[in-house]
């Protein structure tokens, strides 16, 4: 193949004119391709070069060798050179020689444009006879043989990854800024193009534009231009990324991993590297993963960001690796950074190294993989990466030997670390002792002791004898329900800490001793996390609070009560509470998170277990506590007052014994133990108590009261007692049991029931004026509008009891009921017509109120 070629200098006057001209041109050469060609292959000289250079000095003058793309997407490579004076004199003259490569064609052989830089092939002067000698073949000049080349990169070593960078996003099209290499001689230009031709992929090469020389870079056109210092310079001007050479280079590091690994490949002088990985891989256009494997595996050593890439693409590829390749970068992946590169792991080595072991493992031969293995676990051990999941078979005996005392203090402090967390990477850590055979046994309680806490949420500790503290006394709140979402930093076991609980007995024991005393401190928080966790409390005896938090909902979910779950969630404890009274409590704190069990409930629990039992475990305030809690409509609450007071005779505070006597005593009253004096007993007890009843206490045996007070028949005892008593909050109640829809309806059934009403609240009058006020309200609001709606018969049914009971009584009811001047006379005797209370008519009066006017 023969290549169109042409010549261009100044000559002298011919055919085609005289000054700078083609002088030679091979024949079929098309016009316009000559014009294009013109605009590429000018020479200017450097201005910083002798005007009048004699024949040595013209030896210095740059060589602009250039390769640029046509109009037609062809190629002209071209050489232009300085020849001082021309024909006539004149300084300034230059001679250009250059082939034209058409659309797809290449040099001869396939080589690439940049060996052609000096060939012999090239000539300074035109051919004699006009006609260009055929060229079939580039030989490449001296200064581009490879010892120069890697002489050349490793002067270059730090200015190499920038260029490389550069040249990437350059080829890709990513980034089209031209590269522009300031450099003092422009052989060293050539040199860089080389470099360059040598990383990229062969056809990127191929298409690759450039100039070796040009004293304007802001007029070239190819994508890597050559410039010397005194060049005219490009300023801060965008379109150009500039390397100045000459100067100190850049300390700013590279984050581009494929140009780190070929700066490094050219500065082991190792580029024979990029043709194996070529031919290994394919067109990788720039790709750091298979180019990095193929540099370890060849001996270069790399960096920790490039050695992260060759394990993540050999994690990928493995299967495409021959054994020879994959051993090798496994033995360099293997070595220690400061041993590999001087540097230590980066931040994703360690994973990606990790990842490509847990590829490999049980898949190549432990002798190839164990180097990496151990690799990976020291990693691991002094906190840099992941922790493997390495079997038995995954190290040799060796090798085992070797990590065992090198790494044992450092895999100890990480399993003890108090700073870190509980479980996962000391878990971990605790599993490759046992891979290495180090014993351990003394970090066991205090890692089951962080790792309790953790599961259990928070530093809650049990108290010194073992029990849990009273923070269920009444009135206090007791913990969060069973299953209740515990506070944040707690957690459920996950699958690593249940495989371990499995398989190491010493730890599964220190652990459920420690999650034991949590879940007798606090079994509402603990069971709100372990509830259905799958911990294998089976396999372990003992530990009764950790197994009902454990077990325990499942257990009592069929259950039909609360009762039910009690006794279903007491039997998954394995051990009778009378055996050990402390798991009542946690049962009963299980069940009744809230510690407040109805009247009927916490009665039949104390009855059930004795009073024994719930001494022992603590629960007995929590069972005073639900009966002082328990509202009025619990019926059970009195009754077991009465039973606590039985049991613990001897061992209730002050605090709890009033209020629990005067609940005892409400349910005596209706019957035959009611004894005397109801209103003095009741009032003496209350203001016997050290502390204050609590107030559902007191409205409650209020309420008893009011209601006995208002049945037939009363001692008059009693209503002059709580006519003098003055007792607001008693009086209050029995206005209110007065005004409910019981007395409404003995008021319109009962004329008997009336006239009884009508006699005490007509008694003692002006004894305390709070009784004044409570029986004026009840006679006018409660008393009269009922009379009001009674038939004929049944006045004359009330009347007839009143004369019963003397005329008197009688004369007031018919003076009070009497319309009229008397009837208001009557009135203001009686309450009819007060305004006193100044109070409106209320829910529960029997019917509307005039206020004490006329029927």
């Amino acid at each position: 193949m023969s290549l169109a070629q042409l010549h261009y200098t100044s000559a002298p006057p011919g055919p085609d004119g005289s000054g700078f001209r083609f002088t030679a041109v091979t024949p079929g050469v098309p016009a316009a391709l000559l014009r294009e060609a013109e605009q590429f292959i000018g020479y200017e000289p450097p201005r910083d070069l002798p005007d009048r250079p004699d024949a040595e000095q013209l030896k210095s003058f740059p060589k602009a060798f250039a390769c640029t793309e046509l109009a037609d997407g062809g190629r002209l490579l071209g050489r232009s050179v300085y020849t001082g004076a021309d024909y006539s004199g004149r300084w300034g003259n230059f001679h250009a020689h250059a082939v034209h490569l058409p659309p797809g064609t290449r040099l001869p052989d396939g080589a690439l444009p940049i060996t052609a830089w000096e060939s012999p092939r090239w000539a300074d002067t035109t051919p004699p006879d006009g006609r260009p000698a055929p060229i079939d073949r580039f030989e490449p000049s001296e200064l581009l043989r490879p010892d120069g080349l890697l002489a050349f990169a490793r002067s270059r070593a730090d200015r190499l990854p920038a260029f490389f960078a550069d040249l990437r996003t350059l080829a890709e099209g990513s980034d089209v800024r031209q590269i522009v290499l300031v450099e003092r001689d422009s052989a060293d230009v050539a040199r860089w193009i080389v470099l360059a031709c040598t990383v990229l992929p062969r056809e990127q090469a191929h298409r690759l534009t450039f100039t070796t020389y040009t004293r304007r870079p802001q007029q070239a056109r190819q994508q890597i231009v050559g410039a010397l210092p005194s060049s005219e310079p490009v300023g801060r001007d965008r379109r150009f990324r500039v390397h100045d050479c000459t100067g100190r280079a850049a300390g700013e590091p590279v984050a581009d991993v494929w140009a780190e690994v070929c700066a490094r490949i050219w500065a082991a002088g190792r580029p024979e590297l990029f043709r194996a990985a070529s031919r290994a891989e394919g067109d990788t256009a720039g790709e750091a993963g298979p180019l990095a494997v193929t540099a370890l595996a060849g001996g270069v050593a790399l960096g920790p960001a490039a050695r992260a890439a060759a394990a993540r693409w050999a994690a990928e590829h493995a299967s495409r690796l021959s054994e020879p390749v994959l051993a090798a970068l496994l033995g360099a992946l293997a070595r220690e950074a400061a041993d590999a590169a001087g540097e230590g792991a980066g931040d994703d080595e360690p994973a990606a190294l990790a990842a490509l072991l847990a590829r490999l493992d049980g898949q190549v031969p432990t002798v190839v993989s164990a180097p990496l293995a151990a690799r990976v676990l020291a990693l691991a051990v002094r906190g840099r990466g992941p922790v493997p999941a390495l079997g038995a078979g995954s190290l040799t005996p060796e090798v085992r030997a070797a990590l065992a005392r090198d790494l044992a203090p450092a895999l100890r402090h990480g399993i003890a670390d108090p700073a870190g967390p509980a479980t996962g990477r000391p878990l971990a850590l605790l599993h490759l002792a046992d891979l290495l055979d180090l014993d351990c046994a003394d970090l066991l309680p205090e890692f089951a002791n962080r790792t309790a806490r953790e599961l259990a949420g928070g530093p809650v500790r049990a108290a010194a004898d073992g029990t849990a503290p009273d923070t269920a006394a009444a009135g206090t709140p007791a913990p969060a329900a069973h299953g209740t979402p515990g506070p944040a930093g707690g957690g459920r076991p996950g699958t690593a800490l249940l495989d371990a609980v499995h398989a190491h007995p010493a730890l599964r024991t220190a652990l459920f001793t420690e999650l034991d005393a949590l879940a007798a401190a606090d079994p509402g928080a603990v069971a709100g996390r372990l509830a259905g966790s799958g911990l294998p409390v089976e396999l372990d005896p003992g530990h009764p609070h950790l197994r009902m938090c454990v077990l325990g909902a499942a257990a009592g979910r069929s259950a039909a009560d609360r009762r039910g779950r009690m006794r279903a969630v007491l039997h998954t404890a394995g051990v009778s509470p009378h055996a050990d009274p402390a798991v009542l409590r946690t049962a009963f704190r299980l069940v009744w998170p809230d510690g407040q069990p109805t009247g009927e409930e916490a009665s039949l629990l104390l009855n059930e277990l004795g009073s024994d039992a719930h001494r022992l475990a603590g629960t007995r305030d929590l069972l005073v506590a639900a009966a002082l809690a328990a509202p009025a409509e619990d019926a059970a609450a009195p009754l077991l007052a009465a039973d606590l007071l039985r049991c613990f005779t001897e061992e209730l505070v002050p605090a709890h014994r009033v209020p629990l006597l005067l609940l005892e005593f409400a349910a005596l009253l209706g019957t035959e133990g009611e004894g005397e004096n109801w209103v003095r007993r009741v009032r003496t007890l209350r203001d016997s108590a050290v502390e204050p009843v609590p107030e559902q206490v007191t409205r409650r045996v209020y309420d008893v009261l009011a209601r006995r007070l208002l049945t037939v028949p009363v001692p008059e005892s009693e209503l002059y007692a709580l006519a003098r008593s003055g007792d607001a909050a008693l009086l209050s109640a029995y206005e209110r049991a007065a005004r409910g829809d019981t007395v409404a309806g003995r008021l319109r059934t009962a004329p008997s029931y009336l006239a009884a009403r009508f006699c005490d609240w007509s008694a003692y009058q002006g004894t305390h004026p709070d009784w004044e006020a409570t029986r004026t309200t009840l006679l006018a609001k409660v008393l009269r509008p009922a009379v009001r709606a009674l038939p004929d018969e049944d006045r004359a049914a009330v009347e007839e009891a009143l004369r019963r009971t003397g005329r008197g009584r009688l004369d007031a009811y018919r003076a009070w009921s009497r319309p009229g001047a008397l009837g208001r006379l009557a009135g203001r005797l009686t309450g009819r017509g007060r305004r006193e209370d100044g109070r409106q008519d209320r829910p529960g009066d029997v019917g509307p109120s005039d206020g004490g006017g006329e029927w």
